[in-house]
This record gives C-alpha cells, structure tokens and sequence, in this order.
C-alpha cells in the first residue's frame, strides 16, 4: 500500500504501539541505507516537508535525518507491507547516511550486484566536469557526445562478436564494456539509467 495523508490512518498504530519501523532505501540503487521508526506526526512531517523524519526514542521528539549534519534524505515515496505495520521509504541520500560517514548503515555487509550500477552511475557523475588528465572518465567526456556514442557502437559490436563465436569470458567483459560507456553516454546526455528503465517499466505493464 503507497502511504499518502489519506491512507495514513490504515496503518497499523495500535498493533506496534503507535511506532512503525521504517527501512529507508536509496530511490536508485536500491542499498538499504537505515532503519529508523516513526510515529503518525513523523510519517506526516515527513511527507509534508519531502524530508525522511523519525521519531527518535532516546531524544524522545521528531528528528529529521541530517538535521545536523545536513546529509538529510530526500523523500520519493513510501509504502507499507502486507500487514500495515513497517515501512519501506524509498529516498535520495544527500551525503552518507551512517552516524560513522558510511554510505550504509550495513557497510560491513555485501552488496547486491545490481546496486552497484547505481554507484557507478554517481561515480561517474561527479566526473563529468572534472580535469581530462584525471581519469579515462573525464577524458572521455572532454570528447563529447559522438565520441561517447562511437565507443558505445563500438562496444557493442564486440559484445555481440564474442556472443556469436561463444567466447564466455571475451562476453563477459564486452558486456562490462559496453554497460560503462552506455553508462557515460547517458550522463553525457542529463540521463541517467533510470530513464531508460522507466521506459522498461512501462512496456512491462502493456
């Protein structure tokens, strides 16, 4: 069930004690980032401002994520589990979300595969404006969009040879290839791989 203001009062209070858990996670890599609770004034603070709150339970009062330290989470949406009774809120980080500056509060844990598109994805952002001498990255930006787009043909003609003679390992890092440069071509473009898979999500659905 996506939580709003009108189904906020569907939700489970009296069950958990007028507290819910709730796991934030980041809108485009998918990393689990934190777990906080909220009360109903929290949930509410929270989807008025755009700004994940909890209530804290050792300060006893609202407390916005990043309220001192400015890495604050950026609302996308929320929503319950089958029984109404814990949260799943999807955010933007500003910043680390760990009280230690860790990304993750389960920085010692392994991460899954697909979520590191996402970090790649950032990291490469961060090096669209950055000095051509200092990374591959950055040089090839410096190049432009047709050259970007030339490597990204280039790549995936050699992902499509080493498919057809059966060359697992070539496969393996043409593929690596041609995901890295489409990777740059979309933030060549102020894209990023979440528009291409909304197009993805909306094909699904017809």
């Amino acid at each position: 069930m996506k939580v709003t203001q009108q189904t906020l009062a569907q939700l489970a209070w009296d069950k958990m004690d007028n507290l819910l858990p709730a796991i934030v996670q980041d809108a485009v890599t998918g990393k689990v980032l934190m777990q906080g609770y909220m009360n109903q004034d929290a949930l509410t603070t929270t989807l008025e401002s755009g700004k994940v709150t909890f209530f804290s339970r050792s300060k006893q009062r609202l407390w916005q994520k990043g309220e001192t330290s400015g890495n604050t989470l950026d609302l996308v949406s929320i929503s319950a589990d089958c029984d109404a009774d814990s949260l799943l809120v999807l955010a933007n980080p500003n910043g680390p979300t760990c009280h230690t500056g860790a990304e993750s509060c389960w920085f010692n844990g392994d991460v899954a595969d697909y979520t590191f598109i996402g970090d790649l994805e950032r990291i490469l952002a961060k090096r669209k404006n950055a000095d051509p001498d200092s990374s591959y990255t950055a040089r090839l930006y410096s190049k432009g969009v047709k050259r970007i787009a030339q490597k990204v043909g280039e790549e995936g003609v050699e992902t499509a040879l080493a498919a057809t003679v059966m060359d697992t390992e070539e496969l393996k890092n043409e593929a690596a290839d041609l995901l890295y440069h489409l990777t740059v071509l979309l933030q060549a473009c102020d894209m990023s791989m979440s528009d291409a898979i909304s197009i993805l999500r909306e094909r699904h659905k017809a």
